[in-house]
């Protein structure tokens, strides 16, 4: 077995678990946590005794030294592998490599990943603001006092600069997502929005609007892996996954390579040398989707289209449901929820929704195969997973 294929097929996730979403007030990150956890493990009709590998991410309100050694504390579960993993958004998915490998290397059987936070209600307007600067390097970028959104909006002026995007393809970007958000009863905004309400809507850094922005959310979900050959001994069966890929570029925006392309070609890359597929086999996908110039250079870097086609591609309506390529049919961080760390967990479950063909009015019609794509930091570490409804 070659190195590219040594994980395809090897894993099924046979549980998922969403928790609500939004504002939720007196909800601490550790009951989150464990929340989402349960309900994965109720959906993989298992007990906790089943478990027997754990990773968590750390919360940005309510850090702890050892994270996951406190879930499995709290939930009374004594695991083989343990792991509280930070890679920023792409930490779910890198997650899910890391616990493929484990089971494919005999390291434990099942493993739990759950991944919660309550930044819509558990940091204060200042702390929030603490947050924001801590990401900046400290030489070069903090003295200038420019937040998170302020990094984006040079992406998304370089792409303007460089290929002519405009801000009606970013906002459809938005437009989009709000549109299949509005199909799922969980989702924390569902009210339809227009091109014109995103380019209406206050400015927060130049060219980015407060609607080209994702949300702040409390909430957090769970999913249960196992050996693909057990999959059919679990009530809902198995999603396969068929290939992981990372790529990593830089930590601060201000070494990036470059502002118009990301590591989401080379993380992309991998995981379609190791499915054995390529971004035509592909029937949805689920992009992380921060800021809206995000989705199009992600649509890009993995190959959906041409550089520089991005924002025709969105406003042409491909990544809408019908279109050629359905994007995040929950409503993805823009429309759904953004509850930090945790954030990209939910494509993740949508994911397996859509391929248990479990989505309802949402539902992408013959989805088979799906990807995945989720970046931490500001462009710097990217992660992309293709999932099946088949082991091969």
């Amino acid at each position: 077995m070659s190195r590219h294929s040594s994980l395809r097929g090897s894993v099924a996730i046979v549980g998922i678990g969403d928790t609500e979403v939004g504002l939720l007030p007196g909800r601490g990150t550790i009951d989150l946590t464990i929340e989402a956890a349960s309900r994965a493990l109720c959906d993989a009709g298992i007990d906790k005794s089943a478990i027997d590998g754990l990773i968590t991410s750390n919360s940005m309100v309510d850090p702890h030294m050892y994270h996951a050694e406190l879930v499995a504390q709290t939930m009374g579960i004594f695991p083989r592998h343990c792991l509280t993993l930070a890679a920023g958004g792409a930490g779910s998915f890198a997650a899910v490599q890391h616990a493929a490998a484990a089971i494919a290397t005999g390291l434990c059987d099942t493993v739990l990943i759950s991944s919660a936070d309550n930044l819509r209600t558990g940091l204060t307007r200042e702390q929030a603001a603490a947050q924001q600067s801590s990401t900046a390097d400290p030489q070069f970028e903090a003295p200038y006092g420019a937040p998170v959104p302020a990094f984006y909006a040079f992406i998304a002026r370089a792409h303007m600069h460089e290929y002519g995007t405009t801000p009606e393809q970013l906002a459809a970007v938005a437009v989009t997502t709000r549109r299949h958000a509005a199909l799922h009863p969980g989702a924390q905004k569902r009210a339809e929005i227009t091109v014109q309400d995103v380019l209406s809507s206050p400015l927060i850094a130049d060219p980015l609007h407060l609607l080209d922005c994702s949300l702040v959310s409390d909430g957090g979900a769970a999913v249960v892996l196992t050996r693909a050959d057990r999959a059919k001994d679990f009530p809902r069966g198995g999603v396969y996954l068929l290939g992981a890929g990372e790529g990593h570029s830089h930590e601060h925006i201000s070494q990036a390579p470059s502002l118009v392309a990301s590591a989401a070609r080379e993380s992309g890359e991998r995981a379609f040398a190791m499915a054995g597929l390529s971004p035509a086999d592909v029937h949805f996908a689920e992009l992380y989707d921060c800021f809206t110039p995000v989705v199009i250079v992600e649509l890009e870097d993995l190959g959906f289209c041409a550089k520089g086609e991005g924002g025709p591609f969105v406003e042409a309506g491909h990544t809408a449901l019908g279109g050629r390529l359905p994007t995040n049919t929950h409503g993805g961080l823009l429309s759904h929820s953004h509850s930090g760390h945790p954030g990209s967990m939910f494509a993740l479950t949508e994911a397996v929704v859509q391929l248990r063909g479990d989505a309802g009015a949402r539902q992408v019609a013959g989805a088979e195969i799906g990807l995945v794509h989720a970046q931490g930091g500001v462009l710097s570490s990217h992660c992309t997973l293709l999932l099946g409804r088949e082991r091969a």
